[in-house]
């Protein structure tokens, strides 16, 4: 029966909503109508909109002392649900993120209860409810498709902190247990664009492209390996885009999506179709090794093809191929949130970490980089740290050859103005990625 409960509230908290550090609410002069007052599109009239809710969760922070106090007595104990495992890059950074905070927290293998390879349906509701009842006080889980079975549990066991990642309904599940958080990986993703851009410069200067690696409208090509059309994934690869673009102006690039975040052969087949089409830089937004061991055998071959990992150093699996990955830094949110837990200090209901953190990085440079890439690079993050850098400046892109100066339709999100200052705040309204804007010079292919 409790089950069948918990199932009723989340189907109602579903339809209500479809869809780090500080979560931010924009200044209340954006977007204004008629009066002044902020402007709330595809919300009934007299309900809260979902600004207000995403407002309201920026002051109603987490309560933590029941974690205080089973840590100070000896019964703490943390759930992680995991859609893979260690053989997968994204689930294995993972891992290593609740390692580190284990040794920096003091914290016993035995306080760590690891599920791996947890499917993204009704087995992670039942895996959370299982780890809630063998005494888990604070439950996490890693794949943006456990959220709402996540918040299902969460509806069953108030007193236990439920921590989907990537999910975005924290702060609008109406819940006063569930957190969540997402690292700034934009950030990374568009530090990692500058190296490729500084190789594809290289490769244009010494002559060693082809007319098959030029579109029709004279721009250089590149090539881009997503899972899903989501906003993560549409942010991800804009910033990397950019940050190409910031060194070599005259590129554009081609998405293809395989459907799946780990498919080994799927993302060698994209990785492989945009090579055919002359693409000469690939980067991913899925976790397998797939797309830069295709680079590499292509470059074996004989093709001008370099690659851009994420998760995980991909020189192992493409020693001359890879220039870098983009990477999350994992640890900084588990221990960061985690210890203020055991002290007993709230949590937000979004939390990130970014450069200014040490909450992203890129790998170590592969051999095969352009020279002057690691000083451009100190260059780049120190100017991200600073606040003198934004990766999504409106001054930088256009849609349809127009500058976006104003954007209030986010997926799950409407009625909330991102853009204020000059640029979309990605990660500053709530942890999760929000940027779906489709810009000039990308073209998603599938």
């Amino acid at each position: 029966m409790k089950k069948l409960i918990a199932l009723l509230l989340a189907a109602i908290m579903i339809f209500a909503f479809a869809a780090c550090g500080e979560t931010k609410t924009p200044p209340a002069t954006e977007n204004p109508d008629a009066t002044g007052e902020p402007v709330a599109t595809g919300e009934p009239s007299g309900e809260k909109t979902v600004a207000d809710l995403v407002a309201e969760a920026a002051n109603s922070p987490v309560d933590t002392a029941n974690i205080k106090a089973a840590y100070e007595d000896g019964s703490l104990k943390i759930g992680v649900i995991l859609v893979g495992d260690e053989n997968e890059g994204y689930t294995y950074a993972h891992i290593e993120g609740i390692e580190q905070a284990k040794e920096a927290l003091g914290l016993s293998d035995d306080q760590v209860i690891y599920k791996y390879r947890v499917l993204e349906d009704e087995t992670c509701y039942d895996t959370a409810v299982s780890l809630a009842d063998q005494g888990c006080q604070m439950i996490f889980s890693n794949s943006f498709s456990h959220e709402s079975y996540m918040i299902q549990a969460a509806a069953e066991y108030p007193d236990v902190v439920f921590l989907p990642a990537t999910g975005t309904q924290a702060a609008t599940c109406g819940l006063d247990n569930v957190v969540n958080y997402f690292p700034s990986v934009y950030e990374s993703r568009y530090v990692s664009g500058v190296v490729a851009g500084m190789k594809l410069a290289e490769l244009i200067e010494n002559g060693k492209l082809t007319d098959a690696n030029y579109a029709a409208d004279g721009t250089v090509k590149i090539g881009y390996v997503g899972a899903y059309p989501y906003a993560e994934v549409v942010s991800g690869y804009t910033a990397f885009f950019l940050g190409v673009q910031s060194i070599v102006p005259n590129v554009s690039m081609e998405v293809v999506y395989t459907s799946s975040w780990f498919d080994i052969a799927g993302e060698a087949e994209a990785a492989n179709s945009l090579i055919s089409r002359g693409c000469c830089i690939i980067s991913q937004h899925a976790d397998s090794t797939g797309a830069p061991s295709a680079t590499q055998a292509a470059l074996d071959a004989g093709t001008t093809v370099y690659c851009v990992g994420y998760n995980v150093d991909m020189l192992s699996v493409a020693p001359t191929a890879a220039l870098t990955s983009a990477q999350n830094c994992w640890n900084v949110l588990y221990t960061d949130m985690i210890g203020a837990a055991i002290a007993g200090e709230p949590l937000a209901k979004n939390n990130t970490a970014s450069y200014a953190n040490d909450g992203v990085q890129i790998s170590p440079l592969g051999e095969s980089c352009a020279a002057g890439t690691a000083e451009k690079v100190d260059e780049i993050i120190a100017a991200l740290k600073a606040g003198e850098l934004h990766v999504f400046d409106i001054s930088k892109f256009t849609m349809d050859g127009e500058t976006v100066t104003s954007y209030t339709s986010c997926w799950g999100f409407e009625g909330i103005e991102t853009i204020w200052d000059g640029y979309f705040h990605e990660s500053e309204l709530i942890s999760a990625p929000l940027f779906d804007l489709r810009i000039d010079g990308i073209t998603e292919l599938s």
